[in-house]
């Protein structure tokens, strides 16, 4: 019994010390979309929870048809994320690498400005 006991114990120490500390993460991005057409929908997917890879977060326009922007906050211990955009429901850099996104750990948030499907600004 209190060989069981010292076993549960050490596993519950065990197991609270694999804790990974978490932080919140401000990012900011904001899309250029002007060479595109016929624009509906603009939004982000992505690796980190707010966002996922199967619904588009939606960016809401600065400049209708051009800019769109959104503001998220993550909540983690990485140092980064991994996102796409979505307009009209096409993923940009199809069977391509995501883009990653480190955060800025100076600033309270990060700013990530990005053209569509382009990934040299």
């Amino acid at each position: 019994m209190n060989k069981t006991i010292i076993a549960l114990l050490l596993i519950a120490i065990g197991l609270c010390s694999c804790v990974q500390k978490t932080y919140e993460r401000k990012v900011k991005f904001i899309l250029d979309v002007s060479k595109i057409e016929n624009i509906k929908t603009v939004g982000i997917r992505g690796s980190n929870n707010p966002l996922s890879w199967q619904k588009d977060v939606e960016m809401t326009p600065i400049f209708k048809d051009s800019i769109y922007a959104v503001d998220v906050t993550f909540v983690t211990g990485y140092l980064g994320a991994e996102v796409k955009f979505v307009v009209n429901g096409e993923f940009e850099f199809q069977n391509q690498e995501n883009r990653r996104i480190p955060f800025d750990l100076t600033k309270d948030t990060t700013m990530y400005y990005a053209i569509y499907n382009n990934l040299s600004q």
